[in-house]
């Protein structure tokens, strides 16, 4: 293939033309060789970067191809290339050239959609693909079809992420419970996967009711939960075995503006029946583990360690915070606004990290729902600044925090608590 493919690229439009007008058969044989190169091209590691020229070429060719007859004339109601009229005509190509200027079609970068567009266009980013969609009806078609530019850039996007009410991106809610049942195919080719890539980017940074949108601005209660929309995938995020790849991963970011007391940063696994939960107190630099053991009187049993050291004494938090999943461990990171003097305005430092810090033994189920704790009423800004797979910086283990005995613990019971001091 490689010969062949090296000579059509090498066709500049005049000869190109000329060797259109050349016999039928063998058009349509050539035709045929570059079609099964084109296949073997898509199937072969790294074809696009090896024959990046032959994709053009082929397109050009066998669009010229299914639209030229017999007589050498060309009936393509598309855009067409002139024919060179210089060059010396002989035999029977002379006598069925007409005294009037040929046009050859141009290719059509659709027309290539059985293998080397979806590969040239699986690298195009969001932003390139709403261009594209926004130039070619024949392109948008294309690309929000299943297994489509929008599908595989969900799947990617999006992997390990589900969607309140709507289940992961590429299953949907059908089968959402049993990854051995088997999607809908007609549900599948029905999808407007362009729409639901749009809408997956748009509402999985948000609170669930009563906190609808990205940001928080006012608490009623104290000790009030506001749940995330989006919901963790461990069986996608879980441990790098089987169907989970070890850097398969995933990152959420919020941002605190304004906080008058105190916010953390929690993912609990309640959605599937459990009463566990992992939190981040960015003021404090301690990670907490906490499962309840009876709910009245209540009584919890938890434990603590503290990775980074406390910044905000008697100050809530004001900067970011973000939680990291990977291969079925979490880390958590901050950047708090900090000020060197009374006069200037704060600025955000650097990043830090608690490295990972613990493992999923504690979760029940597969799926993990992030959400932040308030431990009072009040006036907020807080706001999800994204959900994706990349986290501002890259944690280390951290090996003492996989060491029970270097964690404190944090017990806690209604009774006693109530119970008078003796």
């Amino acid at each position: 293939c490689s010969s062949d493919l090296k000579k059509a690229g090498d066709l500049s439009a005049p000869r190109f033309s000329r060797a259109l007008a050349g016999d039928r058969k063998q058009i349509q044989q050539s035709a045929a060789n570059m079609e099964t190169c084109t296949k073997n091209m898509v199937m072969a590691p790294g074809a696009t970067e090896a024959y990046p020229w032959a994709f053009h070429a082929i397109g050009r060719f066998l669009g010229a191809c299914t639209t030229t007859k017999a007589n050498g004339f060309c009936t393509a109601d598309g855009p067409t290339e002139p024919v060179d009229m210089d060059m010396q005509w002989t035999g029977c190509e002379a006598m069925r050239l007409p005294q009037q200027q040929v046009r050859a079609p141009a290719a059509a970068l659709h027309e290539l959609e059985d293998g080397p567009y979806f590969v040239v266009a699986g690298f195009l980013d969001a932003r390139s693909l709403g261009a594209a969609d926004a130039a070619c009806r024949s392109l948008r078609q294309l690309n929000q079809a299943f297994s489509g530019p929008w599908h595989g850039l969900g799947m990617q996007t999006f992997h390990g992420l589900e969607l309140e009410n709507e289940g992961v991106f590429e299953r949907g809610t059908a089968g959402d419970d049993d990854e051995d049942v088997v999607v809908e195919p007609r549900w599948l080719a029905r999808v407007d996967w362009r729409n639901r890539f749009a809408r997956f980017r748009a509402e999985l940074p948000t609170f669930r009711s009563p906190f609808a949108g990205h940001e928080i601005l006012s608490v009623e209660q104290a000790d009030e939960i506001a749940y995330c929309r989006c919901r963790l995938r461990t069986d996608y995020l879980g441990t790098g075995t089987g169907s989970c790849p070890s850097d398969a991963a995933a990152y959420l970011e919020v941002e605190v503006l304004k906080n008058p007391d105190n916010v953390s940063l929690a993912v609990v696994d309640f959605e599937a029946g459990g009463c566990s939960s992992v939190t981040f107190s960015p003021d404090t630099g301690a990670v907490i583990r906490e499962r309840k053991v009876r709910e009245a009187p209540r009584k919890v049993e938890g434990a603590y360690i503290q990775p980074l050291a406390t910044i905000t004494a008697g100050q809530g938090f004001e900067g970011s915070m973000g939680m990291y999943l990977r291969g079925g461990h979490l880390a958590f990171f901050r950047r708090h606004y900090r000020s060197t003097s009374e006069n200037e305005a704060p600025e955000l430092g650097p990043w830090e990290t608690t490295g990972f810090v613990t493992d999923l033994s504690w979760a029940e189920g597969r799926r993990l729902t992030p959400c932040l704790a308030f431990r009072n009423e009040g006036s907020y800004q807080v706001r999800m600044v994204c959900v994706s797979y990349t986290p501002p910086m890259m944690p280390e283990r951290t090996v003492a925090a996989y060491q029970d005995s270097n964690w404190s613990s944090l017990d806690w019971d209604a009774t006693e608590q109530d119970a008078p001091e003796m």
